[in-house]
């Protein structure tokens, strides 16, 4: 005799249709309050239910164990009632897990928090809920490879905030096969009340709301030193040559820490920027020919390269006679308001763009820019995210971008303009008097 078990799911259109649309690797933002908690549940035990192959199993994950009992655990065990009513399921408490007695199929609840005990399974599905307040690591060696005995399939949902894994995964779905993403905002679910919806937009910043209802990657976090708003308008403007050959030239140069970190060559010239020469596993010696290269056939008015990772290209450029300016990213800066020179010369390109900066249309390049936060220390000093911070949530080290921040190292002059007696733009560099603003090399166009 067949038992047929009514689980009382009638989806919303917006869940009918990512229901419809799911692909092996779906990425779906949804804002706060939509159902999406409900809807990857469901997918969860509908994926168990059908599965005939051996033992299969499922794992729903939360930034935080004590999260997922309180969202998820909760409402799974409201939902399979009916059938362990019947038999056909079986709830174990302690180990957060259900299994269904018709396939032996088990889907457990974990906490991102302590990935290790997901560590040596595998499984046939996954649904990661919140996925940008996880750390990559949890993703990227201990879930995906996991998926890979019986391709197994994985659910992305959240809400955007900002640059992060969430939003590199979003948006790469759109150019991978067997990948699909979607974004469904307060208005697309219809799951809040329209005045509710009008209050919260009334009575929330504007960037929160952006962010929270609209599902906006754009919209900058609270701590986010550049949007991606701002860095794509930058990256939409053209100059005309009048507007920034009486400018300096200036090169800044960012060699690679790692294997998988780039070395870049970038140019600007007052309010222009051009496409950056990026290089992968290359050795100090042919980086510093390529940058001698680039000084020969672009004459720069200063060349500032990192220290830190760079002392063999400055001492090489130095052998072939080009001046160089060496710069420490974690040395001292030359306003106060800053706890070290990155911070300072990334603040200092912030405003560049603000003022009327462009950029190549580069991907790369956008992500860089858009992927630090900045905090304030106890000094009230404002610091800049670190690269190993940075990478640690599953962003690439932003080389691109500290390549263009070097060009920000300290105002200069152009050959040309140099005072009477002056020998080199390397002098007028290291003696430029920051109370001298007449020297600036950037203003707004307007």
């Amino acid at each position: 005799m067949t038992t047929v078990v009514d689980l009382a799911y009638r989806p919303r259109k917006w869940q009918q249709e990512c229901h419809l649309k799911r692909q092996r690797f779906t990425v779906l933002a949804l804002h706060r309050r939509a159902g999406k908690t409900e809807l990857a549940l469901r997918e969860l035990i509908d994926a168990a239910l059908r599965n005939r192959l051996d033992l299969p199993l499922f794992f729903y994950v939360a930034p935080l164990l004590k999260q997922a009992k309180a969202i998820a655990w909760t409402r799974l065990k409201q939902i399979v009632a009916p059938l362990v009513m019947h038999d056909l399921a079986t709830i174990n408490e302690s180990e957060l897990w259900v299994r269904f007695n018709s396939n032996g199929a088990v889907i457990r609840i974990y906490g991102a928090d302590n990935p290790d005990a997901m560590r040596g399974v595998r499984l046939d599905g996954v649904v990661m809920d919140e996925v940008a307040q996880m750390a990559p690591t949890v993703w990227q060696d201990i879930v995906q490879p996991a998926l890979s005995d019986r391709k197994g399939w994985a659910l992305f949902i959240g809400t955007p905030n900002g640059v992060n894994l969430f939003s590199d995964l979003f948006y790469r779905a759109r150019e991978l096969a067997d990948w699909h993403s979607a974004l469904y905002t307060v208005y697309d679910t219809e799951a809040l009340d329209t005045q509710e919806v009008a209050r919260l937009r009334a009575s929330m910043p504007e960037q929160s709301f952006a962010r929270e209802f609209l599902c906006d990657f754009s919209a900058a976090g609270d701590a986010q030193l550049l949007s991606l708003t701002d860095i794509e308008e930058a990256a939409r403007k053209i100059l005309r040559p009048d507007q920034f050959e009486w400018a300096p030239r200036i090169l800044g140069v960012d060699p690679a820490r790692f294997g998988d970190d780039r070395s870049v060559i970038m140019r600007r010239q007052g309010l222009a920027t051009w496409k950056p020469r990026i290089y992968r596993g290359m050795d100090n010696m042919t980086l510093a020919s390529c940058v001698a290269d680039e000084i020969i056939n672009w004459k720069p008015d200063a060349v500032f390269i990192d220290a830190g990772n760079g002392s063999g290209v400055i001492d090489r450029l130095r052998q072939l006679g080009h001046e160089v300016v060496e710069v420490n990213f974690g040395g001292k800066p030359t306003k106060l308001r800053f706890v070290n020179k990155r911070s300072e010369m990334w603040w200092d390109m912030r405003e560049w763009i603000m003022a009327g900066g462009t950029l190549p249309n580069i991907v790369d390049l956008k992500q860089d820019l858009a992927a630090p936060c900045y905090r304030f220390d106890l000094q009230d000093r404002i610091a800049l995210e670190s690269k190993d911070d940075i990478k640690a949530r599953g962003l690439p080290s932003p080389d691109i971008a500290d390549a263009l921040a070097l060009t920000f190292a300290m105002p200069v002059r152009k050959a040309a303009e140099l005072m009477p007696g002056a020998r080199s733009v390397q002098a007028e560099v290291l003696h430029y008097n920051p109370l001298d603003t007449s020297v600036l090399d950037y203003s707004p166009i307007g």
